[in-house]
């Protein structure tokens, strides 16, 4: 962790209470292991279904992949190439309908353009947007597709290069603050009566006589203090870390992980000009590239490179930077170069085909879901878009295993929690821009702490409010004035 040492800490009194409750004699009937967007969201589903449900994460909620996404609510557009992949997409765009009514306050529709420069490629590219929109009949659909001009193109998409431009083509998806929704799904699993832990990584098992999971050991890392819990079952939803996960319980399972890298970097939007992303749909990695407008700044996004060195904190590399700025700049109408980026990030993606070889953008984002070890289910793959259904897919399973009884779903239509308190965008604008008033940061940093799970001034400003990922210089110059918040009794 950064700038505050766990030992200089002064733990928030919620906190401490909430690890004495794993002091109770007690079964619990489901242990969820990660809280990122998957073990979030079971823990909202078993929670809501009326089960005793502990969540666990080693790290902050969202710490990991959840917060290093490209912030889109979306089907998958380059999975269109692949009828294999239409029922990934088709379930996407149901999942997408469903969280812009569920989460409206940090998932909202989001048009993009993708300029076309080759005789006929609007056409094209027209045909296969349109047959996109059309995975979303049914009512799911959340705005037209439309055939642009090269002058209506530049009228809204004011960055784009005009040169040779031969029009374009607008289609829908959505945009979401993903470590936001991650901390509200925490929140409304709390609110069913969910208890949550960050920085509570299982360091181990105990197994009965038949092999069955009967107790997790849990630490707290801020405490050093030990718990061992009872429960009738577990989800391993820890990502790209479930086969570490897996090991812990049976040190000779087979890896069921391949994790890919993707990075983003964040540049200025004042150039880029409108509201409107931008779709760039050939790179040479096999991916596509999103230009992004998206709280204040541009974010430009994503690669996908093979990982074997499985951080906690993975960085893009310059080779990941140079690339994405080189493509951004084919399609854009300025110079976009390395002084401009003002920070960039990355999130591994855990992949279930252990067997695949060639490239990660080759391997299929479907989610899996294994019952393993008598009493574990383990889900990984799949992404942010379908974490609902993922988790009432995880929760069917666990039924047919004979782990929880039967309870019906009540999810697809669950408002999912809003914070009141502080308008979080706002703030974090106003960071960006340096115009904040150090007492409206340090009362947000003390709501964080008291209300959001908040335990390091980092989870703060990466996490909670998101100018971490915006800009490397303004974090640097507000961490040690929250500091404070985490280290003195209020």
């Amino acid at each position: 962790m950064g700038a505050v040492m766990a030992g200089q800490l002064k733990a928030n009194p919620e906190r401490a209470a909430r690890f004495n409750r794993l002091s109770e004699d007690k079964v619990w009937d489901v242990v969820v292991i990660g809280g990122g967007a998957t073990g979030s969201g079971i823990a909202v589903d078993a929670a809501a279904r009326g089960f005793t449900t502990l969540l666990l994460d080693a790290h902050d909620f969202s710490e990991g992949t959840s917060s290093r996404s490209t912030k889109l609510i979306h089907g998958g557009v380059r999975y269109m190439k692949n009828p294999r992949d239409w029922k990934l997409v088709r379930e996407a765009m149901i999942e997408r309908k469903l969280l812009l009514g569920n989460a409206p306050h940090l998932v909202h529709p989001e048009p993009f353009i993708l300029p076309c420069y080759e005789n006929f490629e609007r056409e094209y590219y027209m045909a296969g947007l349109c047959l996109y929109s059309a995975m979303a009949s049914g009512g799911y659909q959340i705005g037209k597709t439309e055939y642009l001009s090269a002058a209506e193109t530049i009228r809204r998409l004011p960055g784009v290069k005009p040169q040779g431009l031969k029009g374009g083509v607008q289609f829908w998806d959505a945009q979401f603050d993903d470590s936001r929704l991650n901390i509200a799904l925490v929140k409304t699993a709390e609110a069913r009566g969910a208890l949550a832990l960050n920085y509570a990584p299982v360091i181990g098992f105990g197994r009965g006589k038949s092999g069955e999971i009967q107790t997790v050991r849990v630490q707290d890392k801020l405490s050093g203090n030990e718990y061992e819990v009872k429960t009738r079952m577990v989800f391993n939803a820890a990502g790209v870390w479930t086969d570490e996960i897996r090991r812990m319980v049976n040190p000779e399972a087979r890896a069921l992980i391949r994790a890919s890298r993707g990075s983003h970097i964040i540049v200025s939007l004042e150039r880029f000009g409108g509201k409107t992303g931008m779709f760039i749909p050939k790179t040479e990695d096999g991916r596509v590239l999103f230009c992004i407008p998206w709280h204040g700044v541009l974010e430009i996004g994503t690669t996908d490179v093979e990982e074997k060195d499985i951080t906690f904190h993975p960085e893009a590399t310059e080779a990941e930077i140079e690339f994405m700025l080189e493509t951004a700049r084919g399609y854009l109408d300025y110079p976009i170069e390395r002084k401009d980026v003002l920070a960039s990030f990355s999130g591994l993606r855990p992949l279930f085909n252990p067997s695949a070889g060639g490239s990660t953008a080759a391997v299929s984002r479907e989610h899996s879901v294994i019952p393993e070890f008598k009493n574990m289910v383990t889900v990984t793959g799949g992404k942010w878009t379908a974490y609902r259904a993922m988790a009432e897919h995880a929760m069917s399973v666990a039924v047919d295993q004979g782990l929880i009884y039967k309870r019906p779903c009540t999810t697809k239509y669950m408002s999912i929690y809003r914070d009141e308190a502080f308008d979080a965008e706002a703030i974090e604008e106003a960071a960006f821009r340096g115009e904040l008033e150090e007492e409206k940061l340090l009362a947000f940093a003390r709501h964080c702490r008291d209300n959001a799970f908040a335990v390091y001034p980092e989870d703060v400003l990466y996490r909670r409010l998101r100018i971490g990922q915006m800009s490397a210089k303004r974090t640097e110059e507000l961490l040690p004035k929250i500091k404070p918040v985490f280290e003195q009794a209020e």
